[in-house]
Order: structure tokens, then sequence, then C-alpha cells
């Protein structure tokens, strides 16, 4: 079956941009080198611009492709969770603050990988991470909607702050333990019985 030439430009674009999407999750928004994605991507530096305007451009779809992908593993293992009857609240928790997730920076949540480099970057690049913070709100807001947004929001903060101190101790023990404190505390205060709400 052959391909047209615009679908190979599709597929092409998709490449850089999952290139760009574990790049920025792993070396922030400074550490993503055109060239570098290109090279990793397998292309040569030149064909970037056939499929950017610009480095900022690709950093937004990058963005957007990080927080897509970081969701949907959330919602799968969440799902998993509740299939065991466990609340949605406490699937997203338990599934956010996951030892598998401090482990993978590259593929985990873009805001934790990213948050205190997101005021430094340009409009464009601010609006779409201030659309990824809001849609992890959103996300925590979902599982708990009987609580004000001000608290999705507290949460979400928590969710966010409690890995990154957990990835700023490591894959370790003392790291892990900052996830479980997390864990146990936020299920404590938030995941109740439905007849007991």
């Amino acid at each position: 079956m052959s391909r047209t030439p615009n679908s190979r430009k599709e597929e092409t674009h998709e490449r850089i941009v999952g290139v760009a999407a574990r790049a920025i999750r792993r070396h922030g928004y400074a550490g993503v080198g055109v060239a570098d994605v290109m090279k990793e991507a397998g292309l040569t530096h030149g064909g970037f611009y056939a499929h950017f305007d610009s480095r900022d451009a690709l950093l937004v779809e990058a963005l957007e492709r990080a927080g897509r992908d970081s969701f949907e593993a959330v919602s799968r293992a969440a799902e998993q969770r509740a299939g065991k009857g466990v609340s949605a609240f406490r699937s997203l928790v338990e599934s956010y603050l996951a030892d598998a997730h401090l482990a993978s920076l590259e593929t985990g949540c873009p805001v934790a990988a990213l948050a205190c480099d997101m005021p430094r970057q340009s409009e464009a690049v601010r609006e779409a991470s201030a659309m990824r913070v809001h849609r992890l709100i959103a996300a925590v807001h979902a599982a708990l909607p009987d609580v004000p947004r001000a608290a999705a929001s507290v949460v979400a903060g928590t969710l966010v702050g409690s890995l990154q101190l957990a990835r700023a101790l490591g894959d370790t023990a003392e790291g892990r333990a900052v996830l479980t404190a997390a864990r146990k505390a936020l299920i404590q205060q938030y995941d109740f019985p439905a007849a007991s709400r």
C-alpha cells in the first residue's frame, strides 16, 4: 500500500512532536533544541520549518502531546482501579502519585516536569502551559464533583508538588515516602463513601 505525500508528512510531523514531548519533560523547555529533536527523530535540522513556524510552535504541540499522553496513562490506570470498586478520586491519586510515575520523568505529567519553567516562556507557550494546568484541575474536579473548584486546585497543587518533591529526592525510599504520605493525606481528607457526603 503506497502512502500519499501528505500522510507521510503527517507521520513525520507526529514523530517530531513525540520526540519533543519526551524531551521537554526530560530536559525542560530550555533543554529542547531543534537540532537535537530532529536528530532524535531521524531527520535533518533543515526539515524543521516544513513542519513548524518556530521552536515555540513545536513546544506548544509537544506540551499538548505530553499532556494528552500523560492524562491517558493516568486515566487508564485509574480506570483499572475503578473497576475494582475504588472511587474515581482515590484512583486518580493512587495513579498520579504512583511509584512508577516517580521514575517516569520523560513520560509523566508535563505540569509536574515543567511547572517552574512555565512562567518564563513566550506568551504562546505560557498559554499552552496554563491550559495544561486548567485541564489537570478539571480532572481533579471531575473526580471530586462535590467540592468547590478551589479545593480541586489545592488537590492538584498537592499532586504536582508532591511529585516534584519526590523526584527531587530521587527514585529512592525517601522519594517514595513523600508520595506515600501525600497519597494517604489526600485520601484521608477527600475520599469518603458516597453515603457520608
